[in-house]
């Protein structure tokens, strides 16, 4: 068990520890500062999940998952890097989101963040617990959290300028390193596996994991379930993707740089824009639930 879990299980300020009457599938516990996050979490529309588990080839969610909300200032939120939203103990079935930090890259709602936490631990149950390289775990959990669009892109691009090629065990250790290069990694790593997903087609990450469960190496479940050996895609991703490729027209270096830049940018400032109305939202709501006093309906 991680410190930063270990903190949020321990916490003692959790309310309502169990809870079925929406989607037994979820069990989500909260403080009562977030107790309107976690019942709008606990609405989130059944095809929803549904899609998450098609997208992972699995019939059922098995055990409920647990969602533990951490409020800002609490050790467990100390002991997290700020950047990160979420994050899940994989088959163990125990997610903890952050959300006050939501849209934070690559989601852009707390609602996707859910969706991408939920990836992660469908993922890990259908390999019977086989690891997963992490590009291909993040990229699929990008997709469940329904995360592409003109920021990733210009993330993507930015990554081809300053680094260049990456090799998928480079890009693995990206996630473990600092916030650009964590962010940079989620970019590649949706695209790649969008790009997978659109060439063999969207069961093809379903018969990826059920080939590792058997205990294929990934490498060869990639091959059996999108009949293209692993390293051949690599090749072709970064050649699809090239620069050349991407911008045909732009002959100047400083004015690509200056463009990406402002993309990432802009994209970057409408996430923060959502997040602070999003937290101003939750803070309205609950100074009416505590005007209310106890006893009463929320209005």
């Amino acid at each position: 068990m991680v410190p930063t879990l270990a903190a949020a299980l321990a916490s003692g300020d959790l309310a309502d520890p169990v809870d079925l009457r929406s989607d037994p599938r979820l069990i989500v516990e909260a403080p009562p500062a977030l107790q309107g996050v976690a019942a709008r979490l606990r609405e989130l529309p059944a095809a929803k999940l549904e899609a998450v588990l098609r997208l992972t080839g699995q019939a059922g969610f098995g055990a409920p998952i647990r969602v533990i909300l951490v409020a800002e200032g609490t050790p467990a939120a100390r002991e997290a890097p700020p950047w990160i939203a979420g994050y899940t103990t994989g088959a163990g079935g125990v997610v903890v989101l952050f959300p006050a930090r939501a849209p934070t890259y690559p989601d852009s709602s707390l609602e996707d963040v859910l969706r991408h936490e939920i990836a992660h631990v469908l993922a890990a149950r259908a390999t019977a617990g086989h690891p997963l390289p992490r590009w291909f775990d993040e990229g699929l959990a990008m997709i469940a959290g329904n995360s592409w669009g003109l920021d990733d892109r210009s993330r993507v691009m930015l990554a081809l300028l300053v680094d260049g090629e990456l090799s998928l065990a480079e890009l693995d250790r990206r996630f473990g390193a600092g916030e650009r290069q964590v962010a940079s990694a989620y970019a590649i790593a949706g695209a790649m596996v969008r790009e997978m997903v659109q060439r063999s087609g969207a069961a093809a990450p379903g018969r990826i994991l059920a080939g590792v469960a058997a205990g294929l190496p990934f490498a060869s479940a990639f091959a059996q379930a999108t009949g293209t050996p692993l390293a051949a895609f690599e090749a072709d991703f970064w050649s699809g993707h090239s620069l050349r490729r991407w911008l045909p027209l732009m002959t100047s270096s400083a004015t690509l740089w200056l463009g990406i830049t402002l993309l990432a940018l802009a994209a970057a400032r409408r996430r923060r824009l959502r997040a602070a109305a999003l937290r101003e939202r939750w803070e309205e709501e609950e100074r009416d639930v505590e005007q209310d006093g106890p006893g009463h309906e929320p209005s």
